[in-house]
């Protein structure tokens, strides 16, 4: 037993002894107010009894109903964390100061801009004194998560499966316990996307140069720059602010032209799948950044969407004078690069089948396909695109249907294998927990030690 967990036991010892309506006993027998104490210590991590109540506020944040979760089990979750973020840091598992920071960052503006408005009722909320013990609080407990996903990882990494493991899965499941599978499509596409002019383009681009120029030359602001003129709904109220780092989730272009500047520095305009782009960088700590960034998105004229349209309706009539297979078409003439080399097949993005759940096809998409029969065709559909917020065309084909059934090997293979390698992702991490919970120290203080938890963490 190290010097700090000597430490957080003996302040454990003390604080279980309190009386039941949260106060504590002292020596000559008088009451006082209990301030916080130690639930439980997992190796170097002590879990206080304020932590507990601030996973509730956590959870009713994030709209799950508490009234039906115990104390014990939220325990029970923080005890798990930590002992995967105590095995971690033994293993040498590491995450980026920077990276846990920018994820704080995020999730406050997420947290303001959703559910609270304005930064005082966040903190009022969360009973946070300061701002800066707030983002403190939130960076210890975004690093020990990061560090608990990270070792999980590490348990389950590169575990695959064999088909005898697949088989024997599938044996195993007595008849009448088969999952059934809900009823299933497969469907592939044809998109045509409006060609912008090169004219539009340029504007979009002189235009970018002159704020640039007007920012570099003649001292404008940036930020208001951002707020008038950029396109980018997410930032621009905020003056085109980003915090990032290489982990965040942005296209390749953005990231490479952001990580190329010199603080301070404004980058010319470049072009992503969204528009054209100017990036200002306000502060460089290692590898997160301070950036603004502004939009613009050229204009598409009437009649590139209508010339669009006629393209996919002349592709659409080959097709069905037999000129052309629906997969060849899409080779040929389909504009979304993720589908076209493959027929226009769609995927989906969870295991990469071609399969899809009618039950969780967007609604909007359910009522494009379900009544499309064999080889029937859509009439052309004009739709705005998810991540890039522009008009296209498109034409669709249900390539498969496949009714509500009973788990079959042959036909539901993948899913078959997709639950047989949840399954032993889950043993293997179960069989760790064991494990480690015998070798780790583990003291659980008080009334706690009368929960009744999943794992064995009272060895008994």
């Amino acid at each position: 037993m190290n010097k700090l967990q000597s430490i957080v036991l003996f302040l454990g010892v003390l604080a279980s002894v309190q009386l039941a309506n949260g106060q504590e006993a002292t020596a000559n027998g008088k009451t006082r107010i209990k301030i916080d104490g130690v639930a439980a210590v997992i190796g170097d991590y002590a879990i206080l009894e304020s932590d507990i109540d601030k996973s509730y506020i956590d959870l009713q944040t994030q709209g799950v109903d508490v009234k039906n979760i115990s104390r014990c089990e939220v325990l029970g979750k923080l005890m798990e964390d930590k002992l995967y973020a105590h095995q971690a840091i033994q293993d040498s598992i590491v995450v980026d100061d920077a990276h846990v920071r920018s994820y704080g960052e995020n999730q406050i503006n997420y947290l303001i801009e959703t559910k609270f408005q304005t930064l005082d009722r966040l903190l009022e909320f969360y009973k946070s004194e300061s701002e800066e013990s707030f983002k403190e609080k939130l960076f210890e407990a975004n690093k020990i998560k990061m560090l608990s996903d990270k070792m999980k990882e590490k348990i389950i990494e590169e575990m695959d499966i064999t088909p005898d493991e697949i088989r024997q899965f599938f044996d195993d499941i007595p008849e009448e316990d088969l999952p059934v599978f809900g009823a299933e499509l497969e469907i592939a596409q044809i998109v045509k996307n409006p060609e912008i002019p090169e004219a539009e383009k340029q504007k979009v681009v002189q235009r970018l140069q002159e704020i640039r120029s007007d920012v570099m030359d003649n001292g404008s602001s940036f930020n208001v720059k951002a707020i008038l003129y950029s396109k980018d709904p997410a930032s621009a109220p905020k003056g085109g602010f980003y915090k990032i780092t290489k982990q965040t989730p942005f296209v390749k272009e953005f990231k490479d032209i952001a990580f190329s500047l010199a603080e301070g520095e404004i980058s010319e305009p470049f072009e992503t799948i969204y528009g054209f782009h100017i990036i200002k960088i306000d502060k460089i700590r290692g590898q997160e950044l301070d950036l603004r960034h502004i939009l613009l998105v050229p204009e598409i004229p009437q009649w590139s969407v209508e010339k669009a349209k006629d393209e996919i309706e002349g592709i659409r009539t080959k097709i069905q004078k037999g000129e052309l297979t629906f997969e060849e078409a899409a080779r040929l003439h389909s504009d979304e690069k993720e589908t076209k080399h493959d027929g226009g097949q769609l995927r989906n993005p969870t295991n990469f089948d071609t399969r899809f759940e009618l039950t969780k096809l967007d609604p909007t998409f359910y009522n494009q396909v379900r009544n499309l029969d064999g080889d029937q065709i859509s009439d052309p559909i004009i739709y705005r695109d998810e991540r890039t917020q522009k008009m296209a065309y498109k034409i669709i084909r249900v390539t498969g249907r496949y009714d509500e059934h009973r788990a079959d090997y042959a036909k539901d293979y993948i899913k078959i294998k997709d639950l047989a390698l949840q399954e032993k992702k889950y043993k293997a991490i179960q069989k760790w927990m064991r494990e480690k919970i015998e070798e780790t120290f583990i003291s659980i203080n008080g009334t706690n030690r009368e929960c009744d938890f999943q794992n064995n963490w009272l060895k008994k």
